[in-house]
């Protein structure tokens, strides 16, 4: 059975044009569902612009320029975590529309198909998941790419 789980969406760029909070809340769930992860869980969407992806990337990977996605994972055991904070608030994730617009022109995919892709990678990071090893980056993409598959989506890699 499917974990509940709440999707709060925020858009800092026109929301035309892109998937509909139904399609983020689907794949978010499905990248649960994949991580066997069968508690409740909520997260926020920020779909951002330049300005802001590049401003988020600056101040927390020290990166000046925007990303296709960021991933801020609420580590509820964390010493210090303030009193009362839901322990099923899984983090933030960024999006930011110009970079996946870019990327899926010149990759050749499809725009909504790449939002997945990222929604999942997004996903898995809040879950854990990292690629800073080849091994990692291999177990990440293999999972990733499973997961899109029941979503019907071509392999990203």
């Amino acid at each position: 059975m499917a974990p509940p789980v709440e999707v709060y969406l925020s858009y800092g760029v026109s929301r035309r044009g892109l998937p509909s909070p139904a399609s983020f809340r689907r794949w978010t769930l499905a990248a649960l569902t994949a991580a066997h992860r069968c508690e409740p869980a909520e997260l926020s969407i920020r779909i951002v612009g330049l300005r802001e992806g590049r401003a988020l990337n600056r101040r927390y990977r020290g990166k000046d320029d925007a990303t296709n996605v960021l991933s801020f994972a609420l580590d509820s055991e964390r010493p210090g975590l303030p009193a009362g904070v839901d322990p099923h608030l899984l983090g933030d994730i960024a999006i930011c529309a110009s970079v996946v617009a870019r990327e899926a022109r010149s990759q050749g995919k499809n725009r909504r198909d790449h939002y997945a892709h990222l929604t999942v990678h997004g996903m898995l990071h809040l879950l854990g998941h990292d690629h800073q090893t080849l091994e990692d980056a291999s177990r990440m993409e293999t999972l990733e790419t499973r997961i899109l598959a029941g979503l019907g989506v071509a392999d990203p890699y």
